[in-house]
């Protein structure tokens, strides 16, 4: 399995479908873009669309060649309270 949980499951396939609140509230301190699109219900290329336009709900993290989201941010967005152990 890989850091991106929600990347590939254990077999090595791409999850389809909505994320849980539980798979959210796993989600590591950042995640790229298909992660986060996942999260908000919508793919890859719409994700990248909205990045390129300034429209992607979350701030984005661009690092070299990578963009990156804060989990933290994207629970904002969609309403998510952690309850213990998750540093706000």
């Amino acid at each position: 399995m890989t850091n991106e949980m929600t990347v590939q499951d254990a077999d090595g396939q791409t999850p389809a479908g909505p994320m849980g609140l539980e798979e959210l509230l796993a989600l590591p301190a950042t995640v790229n873009v298909v992660t986060a699109g996942r999260a908000l219900g919508i793919g890859r290329d719409k994700a990248y669309a909205l990045i390129r336009a300034g429209g992607f709900p979350v701030r984005t993290l661009e690092l070299g060649g990578t963009v990156r989201v804060s989990t933290v941010e994207l629970w904002k967005v969609l309403g998510v309270e952690p309850t213990r152990g998750v540093a706000k």
